[in-house]
């Protein structure tokens, strides 16, 4: 009974790729060449023209579409080619028997301008020997003359099954070396191995290209943390000194500060994170050797958590501290904005005194004028009362003008201070619409 539900687009292709086979099975005696090229995120079509490019030389049928890795033949070379997001990878196998595991890279085989045109820059080179087991364990002299003198660390790996050796240095021909003794393994687990020792090398070098950025970056956070306390103690103790520091002078150079820290992290921020991702695969892969100690050998693992942790941790500590002190200017921003809020706040209850203070006084000086207005319309109008009582008084109605004038005084000035009240009264009720 065959499944005729409804499938996800990319349901065959999650599971084909648990299954893809990113490793070139070998049987020693053999010999590789690893070459690493950080070309960035960008620029992914000029790398895969270049494998198409190698491809077409080697008569080899071009594939419908490359996709992250390609593995094929070329005459009697096996090539592994791997996209990752920064870098490619180009991994060639020569299986056959060899005099001097580096005497001849494999890589001298390929078209000198075809690795001459390889995008990006070349970040690792690794020459890497298989000596088979019927070959008797190299004495330490031994590996002292092939690793030229230099200190060479090793270790049995696979729980015993091989054992590897390497100097972990650049070579005169530009490569570093590692030699794998075969002692048991099959074809996938000396392919498996041999890809882990590359990628050891390959992401140790990923890594600590966060650590000249770390060095770079610390100067300028230390300089802005110097700017920093400075601008801090300035605000702390302004309210002691004599002088008085402008919010907006403080404010400014605080964004200023922000935004020097700001810049750094955006150099560094990435790089950093690629570091601390580098760092968790190199060790997931010492860990995945299954090493045992060779007597009077460092393990690589001692190797590199001695020199690469530190690295790694310095990368760490950098990335912590331009994201505290961003924090702590973020911190100082939101404290001096409150502080100008504040001041605001007292400016403005100054001023509404102020204002309460001048209103009073207007109201004041507008009860005085009432006053002065009713008696100046009360005298008025008293006036005219006097008029109309000395007329009356000519045509013989009334006896005496001057005395009606004068009990006629204040009933008059009372009315003309009613009429000025109810005039008041009506116009605070009335609307601001009706006024216009």
């Amino acid at each position: 009974m065959s499944l005729t539900l409804r499938e996800h687009p990319l349901r065959h292709q999650l599971v084909a790729e648990l299954h893809v086979r990113t490793y070139i099975p070998l049987q020693a005696p053999a010999r590789l060449s690893h070459l690493v090229s950080v070309c960035g995120e960008r620029g992914s079509g000029r790398n895969v023209s270049h494998l198409q490019e190698l491809l077409k030389r080697y008569g080899v049928s071009q594939p419908a579409q490359v996709g992250q890795h390609h593995q094929t033949r070329l005459g009697d070379l096996y090539l592994l080619w791997e996209r990752h997001t920064e870098f490619v990878s180009y991994t060639f196998a020569l299986p056959g028997p060899f005099e001097h595991p580096f005497a001849e890279p494999v890589i001298g085989r390929l078209p000198a301008d075809w690795l001459a045109a390889i995008p990006g820059e070349i970040l690792v080179a690794s020459s890497l020997a298989i000596s088979p087991a019927s070959r008797p364990l190299h004495t330490l002299d031994e590996l002292n003359e092939l690793f030229e003198g230099n200190s060479v660390i090793g270790s049995e790996v696979v729980g015993g099954l091989a054992r590897a050796y390497s100097d972990m240095r650049i070579h005169a021909d530009g490569f570093s070396y590692i030699l794998l003794h075969d002692q048991g393994l099959t074809s996938n687990q000396t392919g498996r191995l041999a890809k882990r020792l590359f990628e050891i090398s390959t992401y140790r070098a990923m890594a600590l290209l966060g650590l000249p950025l770390a060095r770079e970056a610390n100067p300028c956070l230390s300089e802005a943390e110097r700017r920093l306390v400075a601008v801090s103690s300035r605000m702390a103790f302004q309210d002691e000194r004599s002088e008085e520091i402008p919010e907006g002078e403080l404010l400014a150079e605080l964004t200023d500060l922000a935004a020097e820290i700001e810049a750094v992290a955006a150099r560094t921020n990435y790089r950093f994170e690629a570091t601390r991702a580098y760092y968790a695969l190199v060790m997931q892969r010492l860990e995945q050797l299954r090493q045992r100690r060779i007597e009077g050998l460092q393990t690589f693992s001692e190797f590199l958590e001695a020199r690469l942790t530190p690295a790694a941790a310095t990368c760490e500590s950098t990335a912590k501290r331009q994201q505290d002190l961003a924090e702590r200017a973020a911190r100082l921003i939101r404290l001096l904005h409150a502080r100008v809020e504040v001041e605001l706040h007292k400016q403005n209850r100054s001023l509404l005194a102020s204002m309460n203070r001048h209103s009073r006084l207007q109201l004041r000086l507008q009860e005085t004028v009432e006053g002065l207005s009713v008696i100046a319309i009360g005298y008025y109008s008293v006036g005219l009362v006097g008029y109309l009582f000395e007329a009356l008084e000519s045509a013989g109605m009334m006896r005496d003008a001057a005395a009606a004038t004068g009990l006629a005084a204040p009933v008059v000035v009372l009315l003309v201070w009613v009429g000025i009240q109810r005039l008041k009264e009506r116009l605070l009720r009335a609307p601001f619409s009706s006024l216009d």
